[in-house]
C-alpha cells in the first residue's frame, strides 16, 4: 500500500499514543525497571499532549504522521531546546516517535528534517529505545551516531557490601571541602572538552562552580560523597532522586529510582578504584533510601565512564542520537 505523510495535528493523538504504548510493551520486555504506566495509551497520550504543548521544554512539538490505507502507521514529533546550549536543534524526545515498521523513520525524517533545515536548525537529537537494534540501525542510516547514554540497573540486595581498596578512604562530603568538590566538578567538563567527546559547552571558572555549589552543598536533596587517597580528596559523587534529573524524563524515567548524577575522579588518581568505589557507595545509598532501580546517564564518547558504569551493573534503556547538518 502507498505511504502517505502528513503533518501531524490533534485528530492524530490518539492513534499516536496506541503506537507508543506498543513500542513501550515492547521496551519493557527488555527493560522491565522503565515505567509501566506507558504501557497503557491513557499514559502515553498525556505525554503525547504534553509534548505538543510545549510542557516539558517550553516549545510545542511539530511533525509529521505516515498513513497507509488510511491507517496512522508511524509518526515523528520534533521540538526545540536552549540554543545556547545545544546550537540551532530540533529534539525528537523519547515520546517523539513510534513506527509500526522501524524502516519508516525515514519517510517520516526525510520530510520533517527538510522543514527543519530550512528554518536554519542542523542540529538533530533523537532518543531511542536501546534495546531495539532495527530502530538504531534505522536512525544510524539516516546520519545519526551515537552521544548519550541513558542505563539503569535494579538497586543492590541487603547483602551488598562496599568494598573500599586499600589506601582509599569514602566519606560525605562537608561544607570544608567547598573547594576540592569545585576542583572536581570542573574535572569533568575540562575531561569531556577534549578528545574523544570534544564537548563544545564552556568550562565555568573554580570561583563560578564553588559558588554554586555553596548554594547546594546543604540542599537535603542531595547527597554528596568523597573519595580520599592517602589523604588526598580525589574524587566525588553525588546521588538523588531521578526525578530531579530533566535529562531523564518521559518514558525514560522510571516510576521511582535513585540517581547516580555526578562523579568525577582526577586524572592522576584514575585507575586506582575510585570510580568504582564512588559508583557502589551510590547504589548503597540508594539502596538504603528506598529506591528499587537506580540510573544514570553518560557521553557514549567518554571512555572512561563508556567503561566504568557497565561495569557497575548499569543496562542501557535509552541512547541519544546526534546529527549534524552543516
Amino acid at each position: 500500500m502507498p505511504l502517505e505523510l502528513r503533518p501531524f495535528d490533534a485528530s492524530f493523538i490518539d492513534d499516536a499514543a496506541a503506537l507508543l504504548a506498543a513500542r513501550h510493551r515492547a521496551h519493557r520486555a527488555a527493560s522491565p525497571g522503565l515505567d509501566p504506566a506507558f504501557e497503557q495509551v491513557d499514559g502515553t497520550r498525556v505525554m503525547i499532549e504534553q509534548l505538543l504543548a510545549g510542557e516539558t521544554e517550553g516549545e510545542g512539538a511539530s511533525g509529521v504522521v505516515a498513513l497507509r490505507a488510511g491507517t496512522c502507521v508511524g509518526y515523528l514529533l520534533g521540538t526545540g531546546r536552549d540554543p545556547k546550549i545545544w546550537r540551532p536543534n530540533v529534539w525528537v524526545e523519547s515520546t517523539g516517535h513510534a513506527v509500526v515498521d522501524p524502516d519508516l523513520v525515514r519517510d517520516l525524517y526525510r520530510v520533517a528534517a527538510e522543514a527543519w533545515v530550512e528554518a536554519g536548525r542542523g542540529h538533530h537529537y533523537v532518543l531511542v529505545p536501546a534495546t531495539d537494534a532495527s530502530l538504531i540501525d534505522a536512525w544510524f542510516r539516516l546520519g545519526f551516531g551515537q552521544q548519550q547514554v541513558h542505563a539503569l540497573r535494579p538497586a543492590p540486595p541487603a547483602s551488598f557490601e562496599v568494598v573500599v581498596p586499600d589506601g582509599l578512604h569514602v566519606r560525605r562530603a562537608s561544607r570544608s571541602d567547598l573547594a576540592d568538590l569545585a576542583r572536581l566538578d570542573r574535572a569533568l567538563p575540562e575531561h569531556q572538552a577534549r578528545s574523544p567527546v570534544f564537548s563544545p559547552l564552556p568550562i565555568p571558572s573554580l570561583e563560578e562552580v564553588e559558588a554554586d555549589l555553596e548554594g547546594d552543598i546543604d540542599d537535603p536533596r542531595f547527597v554528596n560523597f568523597v573519595v580520599e587517597h592517602d589523604g588526598r580528596l580525589v574524587g566525588a559523587a553525588t546521588g538523588c532522586s531521578l526525578e530531579l534529573s530533566s535529562s531523564n524524563n518521559g518514558l525514560i524515567r522510571p516510576e521511582k529510582a535513585g540517581f547516580l548524577a555526578f562523579a568525577a575522579v582526577l586524572p592522576e588518581a584514575r585507575g586506582i578504584g575510585a570510580g568504582r568505589l564512588l559508583g557502589d557507595t551510590v547504589l548503597a545509598w540508594a539502596r538504603d533510601a528506598g529506591y528499587p532501580w537506580v540510573a544514570t546517564d553518560w557521553r557514549a564518547t567518554n571512555l572512561e565512564a563508556s567503561r566504568t558504569w557497565p561495569r557497575l551493573g548499569f543496562q542501557p534503556t535509552f541512547l541519544r542520537l546526534h546529527r549534524a547538518i552543516a
